[in-house]
């Protein structure tokens, strides 16, 4: 139990890359789980972590151990828990890596659902930065994402799709003029999101069973959608938008441009580091997809069939 116990605590150390944030996680002093990872190194002969002023690192030999223990480590967390659903309902820190505009969007709402119905689950939430597509492991227990995933060894499972769609400031419009069709975009300015670095790709624009892809002037560029989204609301350009705008389609900070042609659909996964999940991950996932999935505004699984798809010169 003790060994089993150090290996917990080096897990969360290794994936945390400190022992504070470990410690805090946890709920415990760090000096404990100092110690206690220290007698783990002991028990087994070789160094695990290579402790630094700025960061905790994996050693070669740490890097192999954790591989092994944080499965081991899962699993009798799951086998505890199993037990324990006989008796009480899921318990317990839940962390939860989101992309900024949709959560404020679209998750924070089923967040609080979630939160309700198991108050003995803590929602522990961040944003999750750019540097994702550099370091897909770190995630927390589990991470939602939009749009194309990148090679990792994660686990994925689709919870919904949204589409996205064009917009821009009611004074930039007057400004410059409202497109009538996408070949229009090619005179205007335009707001690009990219993710991971990198140039943003051509607009993939969908109405009905046609699909163009339609290469713009991106003048000012965006890793995230909130900036990109409060860029168009500057009247820095035309920008593709998931979220719910309804809100500022009414208070006049935004007009949909090409309102027959959307963006999409743009895929979302529930991303985590196994697939032997604590009954508390499974519940969220599980409760995320049914949410996203009966929403008024989910759209269809998957493109039509069929598409037409061709390239705007």
């Amino acid at each position: 139990m003790k060994r089993l116990q150090g290996m917990e605590l080096f897990a969360e150390v290794a994936k945390a890359h400190s022992f504070s944030r470990a410690a805090a996680t946890l709920g415990m002093p760090t000096s404990t789980v100092s110690r206690q990872v220290a007698e783990l190194e002991r028990s087994v002969g070789l160094r695990l972590l290579s402790r630094n002023t700025r960061r905790v690192e994996l050693t070669d030999a740490g890097r192999l151990y954790f591989e092994r223990c944080r499965r081991i480590v899962a699993e009798a967390e799951i086998a505890h828990e199993e037990l324990r659903e006989q008796l009480e309902i899921p318990s317990g820190p839940l962390r939860i890596q989101l992309p900024a505009a949709y959560a404020l969007d679209a998750l924070m709402p089923a967040l609080v659902a979630f939160g309700s119905r198991y108050p003995a689950i803590q929602l522990q939430m961040s944003v999750a930065g750019p540097e994702f597509a550099e370091h897909p492991p770190e995630i927390g227990d589990v991470a939602i994402r939009l749009g194309e995933l990148p090679d990792s060894s994660l686990v994925a499972r689709r919870l919904s799709a949204v589409q996205a769609g064009l917009y821009a400031s009611p004074a930039y419009l007057a400004a410059r003029g409202t497109p009538v069709s996408p070949a229009d975009l090619a005179r205007h300015d335009c707001i690009g999101l990219r993710a991971g670095g990198g140039q943003p790709a051509p607009w993939p624009l969908q109405r009905g069973r046609e699909q163009l892809l339609v290469p713009v002037e991106h003048r000012y560029g965006a890793n995230d959608a909130c900036m990109a989204r409060q860029l168009a609301v500057l009247g820095a350009g035309i920008a593709a938008l998931g979220g719910d705008e309804s809100g500022r389609l009414r208070s006049g900070e935004l007009a949909r441009v090409l309102p027959a042609w959307s963006l999409g659909p743009i895929e979302v996964h529930a991303l985590t580091e196994t697939r032997l999940l604590p009954a508390r991950t499974r519940y969220l996932i599980d409760f995320l997809a049914e949410y996203l999935d009966a929403r008024q505004d989910n759209p269809a699984h998957g493109l039509a069939p069929e598409l037409r798809i061709r390239r705007v010169a």
